[in-house]
This record gives C-alpha cells, sequence and structure tokens, in this order.
C-alpha cells in the first residue's frame, strides 16, 4: 500500500478557497502548494504546514478578497464622505454613541501607547547602550537564595585583570550605610543646611562607561582625585546660579573638617533612567573601615561592565563565574573551613549573570537592588487593558451598525437594484467606518491631552504629548485607518450581502433576529469589564489590609525627625531636651526603622551560635543598631527576657533578637545563648515579638537589635491629641540645637504607606480604565437597548392593548440584556480569580478573595446596566400604544 501523502491544513486550505477571487486562486494555491511540498522534503512536515498557513495569512490582502477591488474614483470617494456625512448627520444620537464611545476607547490606548513607550524606552539612551551591562549574582538555594547586585569591593578590579572582554568595568556605592541616599548640603561659604537626595558613591568608569554629557568639567577626569565629587546641572544651578562650580567646595552632614570639591557638572540623568543620581562621590582613596577595598567578606557595590562587540554573552557569563568562584571565592570558603563538599555544592548553587542595562527598568522585580523600577509584567497588563478597551468601542461599532441593518437594508435593496456593485457598497460602508474612526481620533487626541495631566498623577509620571515628533501624524492617521477598517469589515460585509428581492419583500428585521453575534459581542464587553472590576477590588482590599495589618510595632502617633546625625555630640541634650515635653511619650534615635525608604538603614550578616560549625549552622539576619529606648518606643512586645537598660553596662555586648531568629538558630531557651559572625560576639538578652521591618510582599526573616550608634533619625513617639502643638514645640527644641539647619520630618505611619505606592498607583489606574470600560460599554448598551425598543414598538404597543403590565413591558425589555450580563458573570469570575490570584502571589502577607468580591461585582455590573437601559425601557413601557399602532 502506498503511503499517505503528507497535506497541508485543510482548514487554511479552505479558508484560502473562500475569501480568495477565482481569477488568482488557481496561482496563489498552486505557489503554496509548491512551497508546502519543497518545505516538507527540507524541513519536515511541521515546518512545512507552519509556512503554509502564514503564507495563506500573508495573501489576505485587500487586493485578493472576492468582492474587494478597490478602484475608487476621487468623485467617488467624495460621494461616498457625502453619503457617509448624510447619514451620520441623521443619526445623532448614534453617531454620538458610536463617535464617543471611539473617542473614549482611543484616548484610554493612546493614554496607555504613551505610559508603555515611555516604559520601553529607559536607558536606551547611553551610547553604548548595546554593549553595558550590570552584573546580577544568582543564589538557586538554601538561606541566602535569590538574586542580588551587591558584589566585595575588590571584585571589579579582580574582574579588570582577569577579562579581556571588559573594556571598562565601574561600580556604585548608593548604600545609606556609607552616606549614600539623602544628605544635609550647604556651600562651605555659608551657614544654612539644605537635605538633598540621589547620593552614591561612583568610580572615574563610571561615567566613561554610561558617556555622561558634562556641562563644566572634563569627564575623563571628574572622578580621579581623592575627596571630588560630580554634581547634576540642577543642583550646580540650585546652589551655585550662574557660574561654574568647578573647583568650589560643598560642606555634607555639617563636616566642617571634610570640605568636597566639585570636580565636574554632569548633565541631569533623564527620567527615563533606571539611574537617578545628582551627587556622585569619587571612590578614589575611599576606605569605609580599614581594609575595606581589599574585604572580599562584605557586598555593598553594584558593578557595571562595558563589553567588546564580539563577546559571546552566553560564554563570557560562564567564563567570568568560573574562573572567580575558583580563583577567589574558594580561598575564602576553604580559609573559613568549608569541607570540599560544601564547596562542590556552592559550585552549583551560585552564578553570575550579565542584565543589559535597557533591561534593569523592567526586568528587575526579582533581582534586589534598592532602586525604583517597573514591571514588564504591568507593561504587558496595560497594553492588554488598552487593547480590551479599543475592542469594548469597536464592538459598539459593529453592535449599532449590524443592529440598525434593517434600517439601511431598503437602502441596500434599492441601490442593487438600480446596479449598484456589491464592492461599491462595501467601499461606502468602509468609508463610514473611517469617517467614524476618524473624527473619534480627533476627539480622542484632545481627550489625551486633556487627561494626560492626571494620568501622570496617576502613574507617577511625567509625560508629554509628542505634538513635535515626526511620526506622530502619519501613526495617528495609520491607525485611525486600521482601526476604522476593522471595525467596519465586518457590518460592511454582513449589510452589503443583502439580496433585493428580500428586502424588497418586505424582510426588514433581519437586523433585530440576528443577535447572536451582537449578543457574544456584549458578553466580551461585560465579561472584560467585570474583570476590570475585580481587579478594582481586590487590590483596594488588599491595599486596605496593608495598612491596617498588625506589624508588631506601633507606626501611629510616631513623628521621624532627620538629618539629627548633624548634632553630633549634642544628641543625648537634644533627645533628653525632647523628653522634657508634655507631648512627648518616648524618644529614640536610631535610623534602622521598620519602614523601606525614607532614610532608613539597612546591614545584612551572617550569625551562628557561638561554638557551633558555622557552615551548618550559620543564619542570615539582619544587625540593627539601636539605643537603650528603641523597643519602647516603637511599641514592641518582650516575649522573653528584658530590654536594654542604661542601668547594665554589659548590655553593649547584649542583644535583643526576634522569634523567627530563634527559631532559625534553634533556640528553645535563648536568654543567655551567645551569638557571633566571626568578628563580634553578642549575648542575647531579650526576644521580641516578631515584626514586619520589610515589606509585606516578603517573610519576616531573622533580626539582631544591638546597642549602637547610627544617628540620622531621631523617631518620636507623641502622647498628645494636638499634633500641631506638639510639632511647634519639638520645631522651638530643633532651632534652639540647629538654627542653620530647617527642621524635616515625617510621620512613620506615612512613611510605611508610602512602601505601597505602587499599588495604590496600581489601583488607582485600574479603577481608572474600569470606568473608562464601564462608560465606553454602557454607551454601546443604551444605543443598543434604544434601538431594540423602536424595533419592537409596535409588538409592546399590541401587548398593552391586551393588557400587559408595565412591569411586564420592562421585564420583557431587560430580561435578554440582564442574561448577556450574567453570561459574562459566569466568565469573568474564574478568570478574575486566576488573574488577581496571580498577582496576590506577589505579597507574603495576602488576603483570600472571597466569594463577597464576585458577589458584589456581579452585582455592580447588573446594576450598571440596569440603569443604562432602564430610562429607555421605562419610556417604552409608559408610552402610548396608539402612538406606536397609528399607521397600522
Amino acid at each position: 500500500m502506498m503511503p499517505k501523502r503528507p497535506t497541508p491544513p485543510k482548514w487554511a486550505d479552505r479558508f484560502l478557497e473562500w475569501y480568495c477571487r477565482p481569477e488568482l486562486l488557481e496561482e496563489i494555491q498552486g505557489d503554496a502548494y509548491e512551497l508546502f511540498a519543497k518545505r516538507f522534503k527540507n524541513k519536515g512536515l511541521r515546518a512545512a504546514r507552519r509556512n503554509f498557513i502564514w503564507d495563506v495569512l500573508r495573501s489576505f490582502r485587500l487586493s485578493t478578497i472576492k468582492h474587494f477591488k478597490l478602484k475608487i474614483s476621487p468623485d467617488m470617494m467624495k460621494s461616498n464622505f457625502k453619503i457617509a456625512w448624510r447619514n451620520m448627520s441623521k443619526q445623532k444620537m448614534y453617531s454620538a454613541i458610536k463617535i464617543g464611545g471611539f473617542a473614549l476607547g482611543i484616548a484610554a490606548c493612546l493614554l496607555i501607547a504613551l505610559f508603555i513607550k515611555d516604559e520601553l524606552s529607559y536607558d536606551k539612551h547611553y551610547k553604548n547602550a548595546d554593549h553595558i551591562y550590570r552584573i546580577v549574582g544568582i543564589n538557586k538555594e538554601g538561606e541566602y537564595a535569590g538574586k542580588g547586585v551587591d558584589f566585595p569591593a575588590p571584585f571589579a578590579k579582580a574582574l579588570r585583570a582577569d577579562f579581556p572582554e571588559i573594556k571598562l568595568i565601574g561600580r556604585l556605592n548608593p548604600n545609606t550605610l556609607f552616606t549614600g541616599g539623602g544628605n544635609p548640603v550647604r556651600r562651605s561659604d555659608e551657614t544654612q543646611n539644605n537635605y538633598e537626595e540621589g547620593f552614591t558613591f561612583a568610580d572615574q568608569e563610571m561615567l566613561d562607561i554610561l558617556q555622561i554629557p558634562m556641562v563644566y568639567g572634563d569627564r575623563a577626569h571628574a572622578l580621579d582625585e581623592p575627596n571630588t565629587i560630580v554634581i547634576s546641572k540642577r543642583k550646580a544651578d540650585k546652589y551655585f546660579p550662574n557660574e561654574n562650580p568647578v573647583g568650589k567646595t560643598l560642606i555634607f552632614n555639617d563636616n566642617k573638617d571634610n570640605p568636597v570639591r566639585i570636580s565636574g557638572v554632569m548633565q541631569d540623568f533623564p527620567s527615563n533612567s533606571h539611574l537617578q543620581f545628582d551627587f556622585l562621590f569619587t571612590l578614589k582613596g575611599v576606605n569605609f573601615y580599614p581594609g575595606e577595598q581589599e574585604n572580599w567578606n562584605a557586598s555593598n557595590y553594584h558593578t557595571y561592565v562595558l563589553l567588546r562587540s564580539d563577546t559571546d554573552i552566553r560564554q563570557f557569563e560562564n567564563k567570568m563565574y568560573a574562573t572567580t568562584f575558583d580563583k577567589y571565592i574558594v580561598p575564602i570558603f576553604r580559609e573559613n573551613g568549608m569541607s570540599d563538599e560544601a564547596i562542590a555544592k556552592q559550585r552549583e548553587s551560585l552564578r553570575l549573570e550579565l542584565q543589559p542595562i535597557s533591561d534593569i527598568h523592567l526586568y528587575s522585580a526579582d533581582i534586589e537592588d534598592n532602586m525604583l523600577h517597573g514591571d514588564i509584567r504591568f507593561v504587558w497588563l496595560f497594553g492588554a487593558i488598552a487593547i480590551f478597551i479599543l475592542m469594548i468601542a469597536c464592538i459598539n461599532f459593529i453592535n449599532l451598525s449590524t443592529a440598525r441593518s434593517a434600517n439601511r437594508a431598503k437602502e441596500v435593496g434599492l441601490r442593487k437594484v438600480v446596479g449598484s456593485f456589491r464592492n461599491h457598497l462595501i467601499n461606502q460602508f468602509l468609508t463610514e467606518s473611517i469617517l467614524f474612526s476618524l473624527l473619534s481620533f480627533v476627539i480622542g487626541i484632545v481627550l489625551t491631552w486633556l487627561l494626560l495631566p492626571y494620568f501622570n498623577q496617576l502613574s507617577n509620571k511625567t509625560l508629554i504629548f509628542p505634538w513635535q515628533e515626526w511620526w506622530l501624524v502619519p501613526s495617528l492617521v495609520a491607525g485611525a485607518l486600521v482601526v476604522g477598517v476593522l471595525a467596519g469589515i465586518y457590518p460592511a460585509f454582513y449589510l452589503s450581502a443583502f439580496k433585493p428581492i428580500n428586502v424588497l419583500k418586505g424582510n426588514l428585521s433581519k437586523g433585530s433576529k440576528n443577535s447572536t453575534m451582537r449578543s457574544s459581542l456584549v458578553v466580551f464587553q461585560f465579561t472584560t469589564s467585570i474583570i476590570l472590576i475585580i481587579g478594582t477590588f481586590v487590590i483596594s482590599r488588599q491595599m486596605d489590609f496593608i495598612l491596617n495589618k498588625k506589624l508588631g510595632f506601633e507606626k501611629e502617633q510616631v513623628l521621624m525627625l532627620q538629618g539629627t546625625q548633624t548634632l553630633g555630640e549634642q544628641i543625648l541634650p537634644f533627645k533628653n531636651q525632647l523628653l522634657q515635653l508634655s507631648e512627648v511619650k518616648n524618644v529614640t534615635v536610631s535610623d534602622y526603622l521598620p519602614i523601606v525608604g525614607a532614610g532608613t538603614k539597612r546591614n545584612g550578616n551572617t550569625f551562628w551560635e557561638e561554638g557551633k560549625d558555622p557552615q551548618e549552622n550559620q543564619v542570615s539576619l539582619q544587625i540593627w543598631r539601636v539605643d537603650h529606648d528603641y523597643v519602647k518606643t516603637m511599641g514592641m512586645n518582650l516575649v522573653d527576657g528584658r530590654d536594654f537598660s542604661v542601668e547594665m553596662p554589659t548590655d553593649s555586648q547584649g542583644v535583643i533578637i526576634n522569634q523567627t531568629l530563634a527559631k532559625k538558630l534553634h533556640f528553645d531557651n535563648p536568654i543567655g545563648k551567645s551569638i557571633t559572625n566571626g568578628f563580634e560576639k553578642y549575648q542575647v538578652v531579650g526576644v521580641v515579638e516578631d515584626f514586619n521591618f520589610q515589606s509585606l510582599r516578603e517573610d519576616i526573616g531573622g533580626i539582631c537589635l544591638v546597642i549602637g550608634n547610627s544617628a540620622s533619625i531621631t523617631s518620636i513617639k507623641v502622647n498628645s491629641n494636638n499634633m500641631s502643638e506638639a510639632i511647634q514645640n519639638i520645631t522651638s527644641v530643633w532651632k534652639d540645637f540647629a538654627p542653620n539647619q530647617p527642621i524635616r520630618y515625617t510621620f512613620l505611619d506615612e512613611s510605611f504607606a508610602r512602601m505601597y505606592d505602587d499599588v495604590q498607583r496600581m489601583g488607582r489606574i485600574f479603577t481608572s480604565f474600569s470606568v473608562f470600560a464601564v462608560i465606553v460599554a454602557c454607551l454601546g448598551l443604551f444605543a443598543l437597548a434604544s434601538f431594540m425598543a423602536e424595533q419592537r414598538a409596535k409588538e409592546i404597543g399590541i401587548r398593552k392593548v391586551l393588557g400587559a403590565s408595565v412591569s411586564n413591558i420592562l421585564r420583557l425589555l431587560t430580561q435578554s440584556f440582564v442574561k448577556l450580563v450574567l453570561i459574562s458573570i459566569i466568565i469573568a469570575v474564574p478568570l478574575a480569580w486566576y488573574l488577581m490570584h496571580k498577582w496576590l502571589e506577589d505579597f507574603a502577607y495576602r488576603i483570600n478573595i472571597s466569594w463577597d468580591v464576585f458577589v458584589l461585582a456581579g452585582l455592580t455590573a447588573v446594576v450598571i446596566a440596569l440603569a443604562t437601559i432602564s430610562f429607555q425601557a421605562i419610556r417604552t413601557a409608559t408610552g402610548n400604544p396608539v402612538d406606536a399602532l397609528r399607521s397600522e
């Protein structure tokens, strides 16, 4: 028996035969079959079938579609536009709804398109962006599993020496432990301090890698000398207006003994850069502690490389990791007593990766870098929302066009009788669609321009409408044409297919009876809207949960006074003076606080129980330096042992740990136990109840509180309901101690809420676009309900004459729409549950999505739908049947 000859996909072949003009079919089909046979022979059946489908889709063009010839004379085009305008003017309400819905959908799309364009543009402006990478460390398992960008100080120097593929390598150290982040600043010839943010330490090579443009100074040597700084243009204009500041000095943290010389002024980092620094301290000659630049045991530096253009990235990553691990890491492990088996395990667990600089902003959600950046998942999400809103607007157009087919049927029949071809009618209907689309785009652009300031507030962006870009007008015109054709192609083919004999016999109700397509489109509209409504409810509830969760500390009524390290030795007298105020309950001096940001510090370390093998028992943790009043000021709960006491001198070697750390160290009775990291040793004096000191996206980790000096923030627990009076008295004390420095404060609960600005922002955006989607869907539903009531006016008149009540008529007119909304709810609920469940997985502490969310969203959709159609339904139900039956 002969083997069965392979054939192309039947559905694709039939699709080709369905749409292709007969005079072109033989040639196109023959070429496709010939190419299929060749590809089957060379690439196999799967590739041949895939390419055959692509060939069929690629041939689907206006010039190949049956009955679709674009041979339109200028006079015909002019006539089509006249007829389209006339029809639009005659049906003002329906035209307004079509254009209004379209315009809202287009405005939403344009706003989201501007947002996406900005997100995708990050870090692409650098001259050598294609060859600049950030090094990322990966640990696949164990206590330190995750990704990070902090590396030891000598890491960059080692790579520079070992790998010729690296043209340049540079480091940043923005760590708040080493005065990165924010600091008080002033000119050396002034006495008034100002608080500024955007500080980092940087190598000279960072200027060279990024090719940062300079306003003043020589970039090639700007950070070559010790105790120098490069500042941004905006800061130069602020502190040295209308002058060249190179050679002048600035005082930081009120350290008059160590003025820093300005060696250059750089252009401001653009808003679409993941680096947002205004002050670059040089790393030349810097040792943050003795031997720090040669220490492989502390990781605080972000490392960037510029590679040669011919470098194979994957091969280089493997080579870089293997060499670095064997040459530098293994000796440290052996020095610490690690066994060969443990080293082999570490070799399998660790890895180095190169992250393109243009990927940092959107692809760093799982990388711990303490930087603000976006998330590619949100880009995809908002892109999908834009497409769905535009589809809802297109559906309105399709629904209204096909629903009103009865009104256009007589026109189609008469034009065919007097000699119009189907392609002429298709051109006419597409012209109408394109005219609607062009008008909608014009209104949509105006709406976008008006709504852009509000959208910038929502998204925390500074987007501008690109009026002066060359591509704007061509893109919008092309978009209007494409949207017009896509929205109008189905109604055009549908309406032009009417047969004159059926129309002239009186078959004019086809539009109202052929409702399956319209019903499906209405279901799609409301499914999308309900998903957005559910998303809005879930995000709102998660945010409420975050803000009201019991955290293990008291965040209310705590004022954080910032910049207090400038008081120096006066910090203790300042604290004592604050405690004399009747409004003040407690005061603590420490910048290690249970919130992220606002100048707070973090210090990761590794400890184990003294006397035990560190390789088997070490635990990663945070070690925070606090004063004796920290626990009571923060309202933390001691579950074992005691608090620190100024009357116990041994507390300088004491430590308070949290419950999680006690469990990780396997302490059943932790009080009196000693822990060490090989350099420091502490004895446990107390155990505090677990408290959330990181984002609620993360589980609670281990933490140690030790007595130490970290004085940039003083936290004040206020016991007065009159907060303004308390602030006034605290300000008075501050002025006595720091007359040349303006007071700067925030509240702990407000700073905690700002940690979740991205969640609140996403919630506001979801709410806004939910409203967009619902309005557009309701416009279509209102027009559809009005038309259906118009079509059934005589039927309703007869029913009323025969005794039907108003409630019966209302039920008759609304039940079909309510059924569609209920179907939408059934479809939307599982989809929304899945999507929001995936979103909530980012939070270690999260709500459970309860059934009432879906009930509330469903009721909201039903109420909105009923409210939309009720006006027309009540008007029709209460109308005089004589008016409807007058012509019978």
